[in-house]
């Protein structure tokens, strides 16, 4: 199905829902007014099912059809991220240092309208789980939702995953088979010298300075100690320490994140990061401890699951306007926990407006309100067409 009337005409109400969300932005593990609206309007749908609590404010609404034992998931994640909005709209966020700054609105509005579609309509024979998960950006959601109970409470045969891409043309998809989306780390160094004046540096150990070291020695994991084919990345993000001018301080904290694809990989920068920093540290006389959290593995496309999310995206967009990916892209996504589960596929819908256009993460990214029927139509075809009434 193209997009249907039915759909094209909840386009304001999507856009209604994505910019309420939007203004009222909530982080990980934090989704309570966000869960609790995905609730009503599910209860207002009707929804067969509301199932509540899995990953504390997860939400699944479960929408039945027909008599076949035959299920399908559609996931879309819920949280924010910790990032001070600066794009000026009326609908920006009112929660200072909080924003939907990677399309998390847009992607639970479009399930909403999916849902809304398909309990009207209910052309499908099986059962539809409309999971909404939160925090993807820094807990894990997807992994408690599964370590909950979600695909024993849910038993679906296939869960399927859309993420908003501004970086090409709005109401194209993107997909490839295999890896999409690389294994998440997040690190934690702190560095501890001896606090001193400034102006005496000698009588302390600056952790500043070797701060600096560690950044600069960081880069060399990747490009001296990872096989030049594999892919991988550690990025510095964030370093605290100090408050004046005129003294050192006692300590310093840096946080970033590290990307691989293959396992080994994300073995192999994890000790390369144990060994330089602590080797760094001791070399200057001050100490450090490296904390290294794995967020999650990589996306990984099963193919039979990525030829019918392709199906449905020729279905709603035409074959010229789905594209196969050049290449996975370093960003990750925890939904990877939901395909190590199951069988399944993720797609990348393009949103992009013209060349000037904030990218995800940036303080002045909005999610393209004209994609939202795209989107939904897409959900809504992949039901109709794997849960297809007989005859």
């Amino acid at each position: 199905m193209p997009i249907s009337n039915s759909i094209a005409a909840l386009h304001p109400e999507m856009t209604a829902w994505r910019r309420h969300l939007h203004a009222d932005p909530e982080l990980s593990m934090q989704e309570i007014r966000t869960s609790a609206m995905v609730r009503a309007k599910l209860a207002e749908f009707g929804v067969d099912e509301i199932i509540s609590g899995m990953a504390t404010h997860g939400v699944v609404g479960v929408i039945r059809a027909g008599a076949s034992d035959r299920a399908i998931g559609l996931r879309a994640d819920m949280d924010a991220l910790p990032i001070h909005e600066e794009s000026g709209l009326p609908h920006a966020s009112r929660n200072p240092g909080v924003m939907h700054a990677c399309g998390h609105d847009g992607h639970t509005s479009m399930l909403l309208g999916a849902a809304k579609y398909l309990t009207q309509t209910r052309n499908f024979d099986g059962t539809v789980y409309l999971i909404f998960q939160p925090a993807e950006e820094f807990e894990g959601g997807a992994n408690v939702m599964v370590k909950d109970g979600l695909f024993e409470r849910c038993p679906m045969q296939k869960v399927f995953g859309l993420h908003n891409w501004p970086e090409m043309t709005a109401g194209t998809f993107l997909w490839r088979t295999g890896p999409v989306m690389a294994a998440v780390g997040f690190f934690e160094i702190t560095v501890t010298g001896k606090g001193s004046h400034g102006a005496s540096p000698h009588q302390g150990i600056d952790p500043i300075m070797v701060s600096a070291q560690i950044i600069g020695a960081l880069q060399t994991i990747v490009s001296r100690s990872i096989e030049p084919i594999e892919g991988g990345v550690v990025s510095v993000g964030s370093i605290a320490g100090g408050d004046a001018y005129n003294i050192l301080p006692e300590r310093v904290v840096m946080k970033g994140t590290a990307r691989w694809y293959q396992p080994k990989v994300g073995d192999q920068i994890e000790a390369g990061m144990t060994r330089l920093v602590r080797g760094i540290a001791d070399s200057f006389g001050a100490s450090a401890e490296l904390r290294f959290f794995r967020h999650a593995p990589a996306t990984v496309n099963d193919a039979e699951a990525t030829a019918l999310a392709l199906d449905a995206a020729k279905a709603v967009a035409g074959a010229d306007r789905v594209c196969e990916m050049r290449a996975p892209t370093m960003g990750g996504e925890d939904f990877a926990y939901m395909l190590n589960a199951k069988q399944g596929a993720y797609l990348m819908l393009g949103g992009g407006r013209g060349i000037d256009d904030a990218l995800l993460h940036h303080p002045r990214y909005d999610f393209n309100d004209e994609i939202l029927p795209v989107g939904a139509a897409w959900w809504a075809t992949l039901v109709e067409q794997q849960l297809a009434k007989p005859g």
